[in-house]
C-alpha cells in the first residue's frame, strides 16, 4: 500500500505497481471464480478476470436472457457456463454478483454450496449489512470479501478496454483463511481497478446508497427537473431551457471538473459565471444539507434497504418501474434532451 494525501488526511491505497496483476495471478493460480449473475457488474467483472487469465466461470438461470447474453459473450455450457447452484458448487470463489433483491432469493440455494476455505465475494454489502433482512449470513469458514468498483458494469469493461479502469473500495468481512486480504486485492487488480481504496461493508454500503439516492442520480435528476421547469415558465424555450440546463453540464462543465477539478472548472469559465455561482453556492448546500441529513439516516437505519427489498418482492414492480421511466422518458424535459442529442454534429455526420 502507499500513503496518498487527500486534502488534509492521507489514506493508505493500492495500486497496480504496488500489486502487479502478475501478483494477482499467483494468488487466484489455483482458484476458480464462479460468478454468479449476468446482469450489470457479472458481465464486466467476469470478461475482464477471463481477460486477464483468471480460470473463471460463469453461473446463471438456465434457458435465461442473462444465460442467451453469457454464450454470446463466449461462456460454453456445462464448460463455463453453469446454472447457479453448481457454478456456486464448482467455485473456490463465489462472486455474488447478482441483484441485491435476488441475492435475498438465492441464498438459500447457493449457501449450502459453500465449502470451508471457500471466498465469498461481494461488490455491494448491501446483502450483509442488511442481514437481518436478507437472510444473508455468511457461515464462520469461509472469507467474506468485497471488491466495489465506482462505476457501472458497462463502464469496468470499457475502461478495463481502454487500459485505465475503475477505481474500486475493497473490504473484508470475514479472514477465515488467513488470506481473505491478499485475495481480495488479487480480485480488485484482476477486475481491472484503477486503484483499490479501503472501506468496510457498512461504509460501502451506506456511502454507496447515499450517493445514488444523492448527487450521482436523485439529486443530480430533481435539480435538472426544477431548473428546466422554471426557466419555461419564464418563457425560455425548451431548447434553451435543456441546453442551459442539461447540455451544457454534460458536454463542457462536468467533463472540466473530470480533468481539472471543481476549482480548475471555475477558472476556465467566465467571471460572470465564477462570481455568481461562487455566491449561490452556499444557498444551495444550505437548502440541501437537511435533505441529505434525512437521507443519510434513512440508509443507516435500513428503511431503505426496506423499501428496496420490498418493491422488488411486489408482482407489480416490474410494470411500475416501466411507467416511472416512461414518464420521464416522454417528459417535455427528456424529449428536448432526445431532440438535443439527436442534433450533436458526431450523429448527423453518421450515414
Amino acid at each position: 500500500m502507499v500513503d496518498v494525501r487527500f486534502g488534509g488526511v492521507v489514506e493508505r491505497i493500492v495500486t497496480r505497481d504496488e500489486f502487479t496483476l502478475g501478483r494477482a495471478r499467483t494468488v487466484l493460480r489455483d482458484e476458480t471464480v464462479a460468478v454468479l449473475g449476468y446482469g450489470v457488474q457479472g458481465p464486466a467483472q467476469a470478461l475482464n478476470l477471463r481477460d486477464n487469465g483468471i480460470h473463471v466461470i460463469v453461473g446463471q438461470r438456465r434457458n435465461s436472457r442473462t444465460w442467451a447474453k453469457a454464450m454470446a459473450d463466449g461462456w460454453v455450457p456445462g464448460e463455463t457456463l453453469f446454472p447457479i447452484e453448481e457454478a456456486a458448487e464448482r467455485g473456490t470463489t463465489v462472486a455474488y454478483l447478482v441483484s441485491d433483491a435476488a441475492q435475498k432469493t438465492l441464498w438459500p440455494i447457493v449457501k449450502p454450496h459453500l465449502a470451508p476455505g471457500d471466498a465469498l465475494y461481494f461488490s455491494h454489502g448491501f446483502a450483509v449489512v442488511y442481514g437481518d433482512h436478507t437472510g444473508v449470513i455468511p457461515p464462520d469458514d469461509v472469507d467474506v470479501i468485497l471488491v466495489a468498483p465506482k462505476g457501472s458494469g458497462a463502464n469496468v469493461r470499457a475502461n478495463f478496454l481502454a487500459g485505465s479502469g475503475i477505481n474500486s473500495s475493497f473490504a473484508v468481512g470475514c479472514d477465515a483463511t488467513g488470506r481473505a486480504t491478499e485475495r481480495t486485492l488479487a480480485l480488485g487488480i484482476a477486475i481491472g481497478s484503477g486503484y483499490l481504496f479501503p472501506t468496510t461493508f457498512s461504509n460501502e454500503v451506506h456511502s454507496d446508497l447515499t450517493g445514488e439516492r444523492g448527487v450521482l442520480m436523485g439529486a443530480l435528476t430533481g435539480l435538472i427537473e426544477a431548473q428546466y421547469e422554471v426557466l419555461r415558465r419564464h418563457g425560455h424555450s425548451p431548447s434553451e431551457a435543456f441546453n442551459e440546463t442539461v447540455e451544457e453540464l454534460t458536454q463542457s462543465l462536468i467533463r472540466l471538473v473530470a480533468e481539472h477539478g471543481m476549482d480548475g472548472m471555475y477558472a476556465r469559465t467566465s467571471t460572470t459565471a465564477q462570481r455568481g455561482a461562487l455566491d449561490w453556492r452556499a444557498r444551495f448546500r444550505a437548502a440541501v444539507a437537511p435533505v441529505f441529513d434525512e437521507l443519510y439516516q434513512s440508509v443507516v437505519s435500513g428503511d431503505e434497504a426496506q423499501i428496496v427489498l420490498e418493491a422488488n418482492a411486489s408482482p407489480t414492480y416490474r410494470d411500475r418501474l416501466d411507467a416511472e421511466l416512461r414518464e420521464m422518458r416522454e417528459s417535455e424535459l427528456w424529449q428536448a434532451g432526445a431532440a438535443v442529442r439527436a442534433l450533436r454534429p458526431e450523429r448527423r455526420a453518421r450515414p
